[in-house]
């Protein structure tokens, strides 16, 4: 008895027709009739009632049938665990994430995952999450850490939160301290120069909200620059930025943090992927390390 010869017998059952159970299986109706028949010389019964425009089950045929399918389903449910065993062992997974997050949250969970898994390549993308979704949409990437709310993503993304990251102010060291009493209001950064990130960028259009909702435009004495131009100009005392506190208290910045007064100003991250193609097996297993334990959302 052979797994080929079980297809083909399960296809013709439940297609009731020789020839379009060939067609599916991509094989000449003649070969196919000839490995059912040799099923049946196996089995010493026969396993349908051949009627021309008639083919039915024999007892014989119905009591095989779903035998049949629990084998085939076995079959592929092993190929599968073996196939994604392989994943572990050799492939490589594609990460979205906002520059903020490659320099705070990622190190140390690339590092876990990278002594579990050597074998797998870590392909990382920075960029906002405009790109990142856009990215995730057209399948150049496995996994992205984003900001939520998403832009309406085509196809459909399944997000997990991650975690609610606090938003901090940051100046030069050797300049006053922004605001008063420890702690600075988004209003007390009207006139205040701001060094600000390029367009794309989550933390660039938070902040322009932030402060438009106190009734004023901020004032850019720079602007366009990735996440570690930033926090040069700033300690360069150009300005000061909104940043989250991950990356404003990372050793050797050496910069001030002043925290924002409440409610303060905090941003959301999601880790996102298409919800209608599953992530390889390497792919999920960075997803456990990275979740864990929250519920996903569809959006």
């Amino acid at each position: 008895m052979q797994l080929q010869q079980l297809r083909y017998f399960v296809t013709v059952a439940e297609t009731r027709h020789f020839t379009r159970a060939a067609e599916l299986v991509h094989v000449a109706q003649p070969s196919l009739s000839q490995q059912v028949r040799a099923l049946e010389r196996e089995l010493g019964a026969d396993l349908f009632l051949r009627a021309r425009g008639n083919i039915t089950l024999t007892d014989a045929g119905e009591a095989l049938l779903p035998l049949a399918r629990r084998i085939l389903a076995d079959v592929d449910t092993a190929r599968l665990e073996v196939q994604e065993l392989a994943q572990l062992r050799r492939g490589r997974v594609r990460l979205g994430a906002t520059p903020s997050l490659c320099t705070g949250l990622l190190p140390e969970v690339l590092r876990t995952f990278r002594d579990r898994y050597p074998g797998i390549q870590l392909v990382i993308e920075e960029g906002g999450s405009h790109d990142l979704v856009r990215e995730l949409a057209r399948g150049a990437l496995d996994l992205a850490l984003v900001v939520l709310p998403l832009p309406s993503p085509s196809p459909a993304l399944t997000t997990v939160e991650v975690l609610r990251e606090e938003l901090v102010v940051v100046s030069p060291p050797d300049a006053p301290a922004p605001g008063r009493g420890g702690e600075v209001r988004v209003a007390d950064l009207a006139g205040e120069p701001l060094v600000m990130f390029r367009h794309g960028y989550d933390l660039r259009e938070l902040t322009v909200a932030a402060c438009r909702a106190e009734g004023f435009e901020p004032d850019f004495a720079v602007e366009g620059g990735e996440l570690d131009a930033v926090l040069g100009f700033v300690r360069a005392g150009l300005g000061v930025a909104v940043v989250p506190r991950m990356v404003a208290t990372r050793p050797g910045l050496d910069l001030r943090v002043t925290p924002l007064s409440r409610p303060g100003l905090h941003r959301t991250i999601a880790l996102a992927h298409r919800s209608d193609v599953a992530p390889p097996r390497a792919a999920r297993e960075l997803q456990r390390l990275l979740l864990g334990r929250e519920t996903a959302v569809r959006v």
